[in-house]
């Protein structure tokens, strides 16, 4: 099963939207060199799948577009949030393994769930680290290399 990056969102500092900036480099142990969110520890890029945009556009949110869930890297064609801990995936050039699975929603809930009454970030989006380290550029695809537990 393979995917496809839809975009790779950054933000200069915590708390803001995310904006697509077609490509960044993923480094080891760090995760996007100019995402605010990067450093030494479990959450280094976060995935989020096309299909979660599009169940928020069923419940009617308006406005999404990508990175609006803080989301690192949207997927095409891939649910990640079924993917179990530990995965591997290369996502271009890197190589990146699950740690985490949904999160905590911040602030009683960010403005898409108060606009509809839910938000999917906390529930589907995926966190990873970054395992070795590369390019990653809209268009490339994201591939399975190991499921564990499965």
């Amino acid at each position: 099963m393979t995917g496809q990056v839809l975009a790779v969102n950054v933000s200069s500092k915590r708390g803001e939207i995310k904006h697509n900036v077609g490509e960044a480099f993923l480094k080891q142990n760090y995760g996007l060199e100019t995402d605010a969110h990067s450093g030494d520890w479990h959450r280094q890029v976060s995935l989020l799948s096309l299909s979660s945009f599009e169940k928020m556009r069923a419940m009617g949110a308006i406005g999404l577009d990508y990175g609006v869930f803080a989301e690192n890297i949207t997927v095409g064609g891939l649910d990640v949030a079924t993917l179990p801990l530990l995965t591997r995936l290369k996502v271009g050039e890197a190589i990146l393994e699950v740690t985490q699975i949904g999160k905590e929603c911040h602030n009683q809930g960010c403005a898409i769930k108060k606009q509809v009454g839910s938000c999917v970030m906390p529930v589907e989006g995926i966190f990873t680290r970054v395992l070795e380290s590369g390019w990653v550029r809209v268009g490339d695809s994201v591939e399975i290399l190991t499921e564990e537990g499965k």
